[in-house]
């Protein structure tokens, strides 16, 4: 349920496009688990982070329908070295939970993006897709980002969206969203509207065959 929901690539902290080369190591029981992970960035998009080692830990646990984690990531910044000095840290907390065909999940977190600032906030998800709602699922998020920084750039955003995924026949699926931003905007105009339309391919994979 990504689309249409996150379509930005420079968050002022993280980035959906940030990605690693580099080792990862598990360890866990039926119930927790704790991971580590050492690379190097290897970036897409128009937001890319220095070169140097990322690091990011995590823990996570479930209990029932609720699963909560906390992770801690270090990296290089994207921002260029001449003004961004230090390295980017953060931690987040993030909780999840399930009953009945309805999901509300939501993470927090707080950090640095590299000395001198902070950057804080959050979002609290509601997906909903009940059995007499047939192909549709619904969509609802609450945002908020606060970037402390020196007063020409300081940020306080607020975001709420709804939409919708709906499986239409013939491998097709839409997706429609709604979005309104108050305090500060992030995008040029306050209300913003979406809609988009996937077309998958499948072909059954026959397990008898060598």
């Amino acid at each position: 349920m990504r689309a249409p929901m996150i379509r930005y690539d420079d968050y002022f902290a993280l980035s959906n496009n940030f990605l690693e080369h580099g080792a990862d190591v598990i360890v866990g029981a039926p119930q927790a688990y704790f991971e580590a992970s050492l690379g190097r960035p290897s970036d897409i998009g128009e937001v890319q982070r220095r070169p140097g080692f990322d690091t990011v830990l995590r823990g996570q646990a479930y209990y029932r329908s609720a699963i909560v984690g906390v992770s801690h990531y270090r990296a290089m910044p994207y921002q260029p070295e001449y003004f961004a000095k230090g390295r980017a840290v953060f931690t987040g907390v993030d909780v999840r939970w399930m009953y009945s065909g309805i999901q509300l999940r939501g993470e927090f977190l707080s950090g640095r993006p590299f000395d001198g600032t902070t950057t804080t906030g959050g979002y609290i998800d509601l997906l909903v897709h009940r059995v007499g709602m047939g192909p549709v699922t619904a969509v609802a998020r609450l945002e908020r980002l606060d970037y402390d920084t020196i007063p020409e750039f300081v940020l306080f955003a607020r975001r709420a969206m709804a939409g919708a995924r709906i499986r239409i026949p013939g491998g097709l699926t839409a997706q429609i969203a709604a979005g309104r931003q108050w305090r500060q905007q992030i995008q040029r105009d306050r209300t913003a509207f979406d809609f988009a339309v996937t077309y998958s391919l499948r072909r059954d994979i026959d397990s008898r065959r060598p």
